[in-house]
């Protein structure tokens, strides 16, 4: 496994996050545990979480994720040897039935005492706010549109010196966002570095692959210049670039057989892109799994790469990318992919 830090902390993370947003619906607890035990076995020591997950997010399953790794936790007794990631929900349409009141300091201080207790700790390491809690664009959104009477801008000092005072408590150590955009990103920025006492955000954990690389686009100099860590989740796009939905294919109980509202990973020109780096890896005796993360993995501003698998052969594959190297050749080809097809899947 490779390691590297936590921007502006000595916390060493594995460059390979386990993530979980399938325990509590798409896998068992008994299989939550198995994947665990399996990655620390590999030499990952990261998992990231959030009391949305499982997704599709659902208020008879809130929050499964979060107990699913607190019984690990219990079990093991190492709690010290993991680094925890867990998110707040902010109220978007599809977490209404967790809070419609966002990020106030009630919120926060709720949202982060509830995972606690579900995940048996006394604290989390990286606490991250879901998505923005203002009108703007993610989750696939390719347009901005300006609402004049949303001042969310107001809320960014409240919402840090409530989680500077969860890090006084030690309920949190650090603070990182998700799903932001470069203004959002500055902003949280500017506030900790005007008013010294706050704390600095030092990751974000946006959608990052071959299918998406926007993050490349404002992001990424922001990442660079303020050591700003991508977390990159969704690296395969919901599996889309393991090539199975290729041909047309739906595999029995993939996860857009199950929930075929996530076809941000599967449109026309998506499957279009995926199939030419499908052809490059095959070509070059790889699979488009492992050449994809391998991809994302060799990104100098990707802090760690949040892998996540519904059975323990694809988790075995993705962990297994950390040993590929791609060469400059590879690399080249998969600029010419990018090129003539960029960003099909915002």
């Amino acid at each position: 496994m490779i390691y590297t830090n936590l921007p502006h902390t000595d916390i060493e993370v594995s460059k390979l996050c386990l993530g979980t947003m399938t325990w509590g619906n798409q896998n068992t607890e008994a299989e939550g545990h198995e994947q665990i035990n399996f990655a620390v076995d590999k030499g990952i020591n990261f998992l990231d979480t959030a009391e949305l997950y499982p997704i599709p997010a659902h208020k008879d399953r809130y929050a499964a994720t979060e107990k699913i790794i607190g019984s690990w936790i219990k079990k093991n007794g190492n709690r010290e040897d993991l680094v925890l990631a867990s998110k707040i929900a902010g109220k978007a349409e599809m977490s209404k039935f967790i809070r419609t009141t966002g990020f106030t300091r009630e919120s926060i201080i709720e949202a982060v005492e509830g995972s606690l207790e579900r995940l048996q700790t006394d604290y989390i390491d990286l606490y991250q706010l879901h998505w923005p809690d203002r009108s703007t664009n993610y989750f696939g959104q390719r347009g901005f549109t300006h609402d004049i009477t949303d001042h969310w801008e107001d809320n960014i000092h409240q919402v840090l010196e409530t989680l500077r005072d969860l890090i006084r408590e030690g309920k949190i150590r650090h603070v990182g966002v998700s799903n932001e955009t470069p203004w959002g990103m500055m902003r949280f920025l500017e506030e900790s570095k005007v008013h010294g006492t706050l704390p600095r955000t030092i990751t974000v954990q946006n959608p990052y692959s071959l299918l998406n690389r926007l993050f490349e686009v404002g992001m990424a100099e922001i990442s660079a210049r303020e050591q700003v860590g991508l977390l990159a989740y969704s690296p395969l796009g919901f599996g889309a670039l393991s090539g199975k939905y290729l041909g047309n294919r739906m595999p029995e109980g993939s996860r857009l057989a199950l929930f075929p509202n996530y076809s941000r990973y599967i449109g026309t020109t998506a499957v279009e892109a995926t199939k030419k780096y499908y052809e490059l890896a095959q070509a070059n005796g790889l699979t488009l799994a492992q050449m994809a993360l391998a991809f994302v993995n060799s990104r100098s501003f990707v802090t760690s790469t949040i892998i996540g698998a519904t059975t323990m052969r694809q988790l075995e594959e993705n962990i297994g990318s950390i040993d590929v190297d791609l060469s400059d050749d590879i690399l080249q080809k998969i600029e010419a992919i990018h090129n003539l097809i960029p960003n099909p899947a915002p």
